[in-house]
Formats: C-alpha cells, structure tokens, sequence
C-alpha cells in the first residue's frame, strides 16, 4: 500500500506534469541558454516561458522573476541586496517566526554591525502590526515578514506590513514559500520590493527558487555573473526551472477549486481530531490560516515518538520546519506563541496537498486515536 503523505509543508510530490516538462527539458532543451545558436536558443525560450508562468501565478511582469537555486537562497539576496541598496541604513526588522534562512541570516547580519529587531506573536501566533510599526525607524533598511508560517499555516498582514515599510521610507520583502499557490498573490496590489517562492512547495523539483525584484530596484548579487540580468551568476538549470514554471501554471489554474477542496479536509482532520481526542490542541486556530496545514498536540505525547508510530503505519508527517529537523531542540515558533517546552516537543505539523483524499484523513485519524490510547496505556 502507498504511504500517506501529509507533509507537504516540508516538501510537496512532484506533479505528473512537471516531470514530464523536466524530461522533456532535458531530452530536448538541454543547451545552455547564453549559447547563440539553435539548441541554446531553445533553452532560453524555456527559461523564458518558465519565468512567464512563475510571474503570472504571483501577477508579475516576466522581467521581475529571478530564478536561483533555492529560496533559502533568494531570502538571503533580498536581506543582502537591501542592506546594499539602502544608503548606510544598517537595520533589518523581522519576525520572531520567520524561516530559518532568515533568522540565521540575520543572526549573522548582527555579528557584523547590523541592527536586527524581531517582533513577537501572540499565542494564536499573529503577528502585532502596532510592535512592527514602532520597530520601524529611519535607519530601517528593510522589513522581511513571511507571508504564512510554515509550522502553524498562520497568515500575516504582508500587504499592511509592506504600507508601514514603505511609510518610513524602507524595502519590504515577504518570504511567500507556503503562501504561493495556496492563496492568491497579487505583487501589484501588495506592492513588496521582493518576494520569495520555491519550487518544491509547488509540486516542482527541489533546488530551485524564484525572486521577484520590483521594476526599478538594482539588485546585488549573491553570486555574480550575467545571467538572470545581472542578478544570479551561473548557467540556469533549464529543466528545474521549465517543472517550476508548469507546477505555477498548475497552481495559478486550479486555486480556486484546490484551496477550498483541501480546506475541507483540514477542517475534516481537526473536527474529528478534537471530538475523538479530547486533550488534543490545534495551534493558531485563532488565526487565519492557509487551509492546508494543521499543527497539533496530543496532550504531551512526544511528537518523535508520533511520528516515529505514525511512519511504521505508512503514513508520513512532520514537526516543526523540515529545516530545523533531525534535533531535539522546541520550535522557536510555538516558543514564540508562548508555548511551553513540553508542549512545543509534543506539536506535529499536518500539510495537506491537492493530493490528498478524505479517507486518508480518516485513516490518520485512526491511527492518532489508536497512538495515543496505547501511549496513555503505557504510561498508566
């Protein structure tokens, strides 16, 4: 029997669709794009369709998209490329929760000079936009605020964030990897100076990641080189970047029937989740939320053993960030919502995908049940 797989959060199965457009790629596109001559000329029309497709899921000019190699990637240009477009402002405001990409990006920033303020949540881990507006200064180069959490799915503010930003004259940047084809995103209407999204959240491959850079803005480079204008040095992975462009043009075409279809099963796993288990808690159900993810607690069960359970029943879940796994360390976001430790290690992140069916849920449910009734049995 095939696994359960409810970890999209961590990374998402590659789409039929996008494998086939990676093959393809590979077969028949596989020049390099700054070659000038026919098989090169094919991969740049590639690249250029690929980079159409990512812009239109995020409503952006093609131009705007910079491809990379991750997303971790192009958060960190966009933390550096503001520092050094900002005319000697040397702070950086960001949230507590953000992504470990940031947050050890920033930690970094502080070893050498650079100011960083990191605004709290509350226990519902929404984030207080009246703490983000008094964190913002005249020496604030840039806010970079996650668009949606990657444990909890809490959404934030970014559009009024980005007002406030822009307000004392400073760049924002959102990190949007969960938030992009889960909910709609209109640069347009949002404004930011950078936002951030990764392929293998869309169903695409791993190793690549897209920037959008607002028109105007000179970008440094983390890695020099012409390509990408100037922005990204070094040869585009063509067939990478061709699977990116089909899992947005996926993504942009089937939200409106997706999201809603697999908000339905996340309401279904946590109504029965807290009718069959009484002690269970869902983290940020106060808070808005992508509808795909779910992060709960079964009492003070530990969620390694859990999940452990939970692996060996043929059903794959997470804890936490994918990129913080592997230690025994609490989450720093659910530290942040005010949860204990005890609890923090006791959480268990759900991410569903449009993959995903109502009798998987049930099963999950099941076997949670039935974890949970031997765990207490055991502990009596």
């Amino acid at each position: 029997m095939s696994p359960i797989y409810f970890d999209n959060n961590a990374t998402a199965p590659p789409a039929p669709a996008v494998l086939a457009a990676m093959q393809e790629c590979l077969l028949e596109c596989w020049g390099n794009p700054s070659s000038r001559h026919r098989i090169g000329a094919s991969a740049k029309d590639r690249l250029a369709l690929a980079r159409t497709q990512v812009a239109t899921l995020i409503g952006a000019a093609p131009a705007a998209v910079m491809f990379a190699g991750s997303a971790s990637e192009a958060n960190q240009t966009a933390i550096r490329g503001a520092l050094a477009m900002s005319d000697g402002r040397r702070h950086v405001v960001a949230s507590a929760v953000e992504h470990p990409s940031t947050l050890l990006m920033l930690r970094h920033l502080q070893a050498t000079g650079v100011d960083v303020t990191l605004i709290g949540v509350d226990g519902d881990g929404r984030l207080d936009l009246t703490a983000l507006e008094a964190a913002i200064t005249d020496e604030t180069a840039l806010v970079s605020l996650m668009w949606a959490n990657n444990e909890t799915g809490v959404l934030y503010p970014v559009k009024e964030a980005a007002q406030l930003a822009k307000s004392r004259g400073a760049l924002f940047h959102t990190d949007a990897v969960q938030a992009a084809g889960r909910v709609a995103i209109d640069v347009k209407a949002m404004a930011p100076d950078f936002l951030t999204i990764s392929g293998h959240k869309l169903h695409a491959a791993k190793g690549v990641g897209a920037l959008y850079v607002r028109k105007g803005l000179s970008l440094p480079p983390l890695v020099f080189g012409h390509q990408e204008r100037g922005r990204r040095g070094g040869t585009e992975n063509v067939a990478a970047i061709a699977g990116m462009g089909v899992a947005a043009e996926q993504a942009a075409r089937r939200m409106e029937q997706t999201a809603p279809a697999v908000l339905a099963l996340r309401e279904r796993f946590e109504r029965g989740l807290l009718q069959r288990l009484p002690q269970a808690r869902v983290n940020g159900a106060g808070a808005p939320r992508l509808p795909n993810t779910s992060s709960i607690r079964l009492g003070l069960l530990d969620a390694q053993v859990v999940l452990e359970l939970l692996d060996r029943a043929g059903i794959c879940a997470g804890s936490g960030s994918a990129c913080m796994a592997g230690g025994n360390l609490p989450s720093h976001v659910l530290l942040a919502m005010g949860l204990s430790e005890p609890q923090a290690l006791a959480t268990l992140r759900i991410s569903l995908s449009r993959y995903n069916r109502a009798d998987e849920v049930d099963t999950v449910l099941e076997a949670l049940v039935a974890i949970a009734a031997a765990q207490q049995e055991r502990a009596a």
